[in-house]
């Protein structure tokens, strides 16, 4: 498990990390690119925990992304079944878990101050901090694609199942699109990866 583990978080890390699994009889399946999800977490009938995580991501957004489903596993033998999937119970619970990891022998320099004001309150997903997000994102190899926060206004991109949308304005958090075919208005996170379309 060690050399595999090796490929694909920090190396330091996986120590503790392996501890972790086998302490809490996890079985890790490292799995293809997902759109919608980077992890996973599920417990089968038989007791058995299952963790998947996406094969593609970077050593950092890979530690952090087990780390995140890990959380869920602990916090529901700590508080039981009834806890909401990223309520205050898993919150408190990814932090003391992530902790340990955020030190410069795991972490760049200066990725730890973004870590730190993340988890202060972590959310459901590390894809909704743009800056923390961003910052993970240079580890990343190229893929040509851009962040939607990135895109100009009025500029016209593609999202991965084939749909074209123009950028119109910013709400609070989230962007409004336009579906260029049906001319329905949808939202976007900021940074949801998308292919720009070069006019």
């Amino acid at each position: 498990m060690e050399d595999i583990l090796k490929k694909y978080i920090p190396p330091v890390s996986v120590p503790q990390v392996v501890d972790m699994i086998k302490h809490y009889n996890v079985h890790l399946k490292i799995v293809g690119e997902r759109q919608t999800r980077h992890g996973d977490y599920r417990k089968n009938p038989d007791g058995t925990h299952i963790i998947t995580v996406n094969a593609n991501l970077n050593p950092y957004r890979f530690l952090m992304t087990l780390i995140h489903e890990m959380a869920h596993l602990v916090a529901i033998q700590k508080y039981g079944r009834t806890i909401k999937p990223h309520g205050v119970e898993w919150k408190m619970t990814f932090q003391k878990l992530m902790v340990p990891f955020i030190r410069p022998e795991v972490y760049p320099n200066h990725l730890l101050p973004l870590l730190a004001r993340h988890f202060r309150n972590p959310s459901a997903s590390s894809d909704t901090d743009a800056t923390l997000s961003l910052a993970l994102k240079q580890f990343d190899p190229p893929n040509g694609k851009h962040y939607i926060f990135e895109v100009p206004y009025g500029g016209l991109f593609e999202t991965p199942d084939g749909r074209v949308f123009k950028k119109i304005a910013q709400r609070t958090k989230r962007f409004e699109c336009m579906d260029v075919k049906n001319g329905k208005i949808y939202l976007f996170n900021p940074n949801a990866e998308v292919e720009l379309i070069q006019s």
